[in-house]
């Protein structure tokens, strides 16, 4: 079957809201920060738009991923773990030995996203999620800063 695209929708932009969102993280692991991204576009008022998440961090990372099952969770991390292995004969390792290895997993990841709004909700698929992802291994408090805009229109009232 072919694809089918929907009837195109045009809004012109009059909304550009910001915010910043501080996480703190312990050790390697997945972050949900979906919640927070709702409540922004609510806050913001949003109907449709574009939402840029992004990640002061080099050693951190951003991810759209199932929000279902935990265990996906953990086999990313084991592959993430074998693509950049601590034990690895790295070069930099001022920072320690898990720091060239979530320097890699960063970038692998990515630290921005973009997700679309549509009719004032984010527009993931049934099963996703949006996480920050902790590289860094240890059970040390880390604050890992985000900035957060949302590019966008309201066109409805909402009472």
């Amino acid at each position: 079957m072919p694809a089918r695209m929907s009837p195109i929708v045009e809004t012109k932009p009059e909304l550009i809201a910001s915010t910043s969102l501080q996480v703190q993280t312990r050790g390697t692991g997945f972050i949900d920060i979906t919640s927070s991204a709702v409540n922004f576009i609510g806050q913001a008022r949003a109907d449709d738009g574009i939402l840029l998440i992004y990640l002061r961090h080099t050693s951190a990372s951003l991810a759209i991923q199932e929000n279902a099952d935990p265990d996906v969770q953990t086999d990313l991390i084991a592959a993430l773990d074998r693509l950049a292995p601590e034990n690895a004969p790295w070069i930099h390792d001022v920072e320690g030995p898990d720091d060239m290895p979530a320097h890699v997993k960063a970038m692998l990841n990515g630290v921005s996203l973009h997700i679309p709004v549509v009719d004032g909700r984010l527009g993931l698929g049934t099963w996703q999620g949006i996480y920050l992802v902790e590289h860094k291994t240890g059970g040390e408090v880390r604050r890992r800063f985000l900035a957060i805009t949302l590019f966008g229109s309201r066109h409805r009232s909402r009472s």
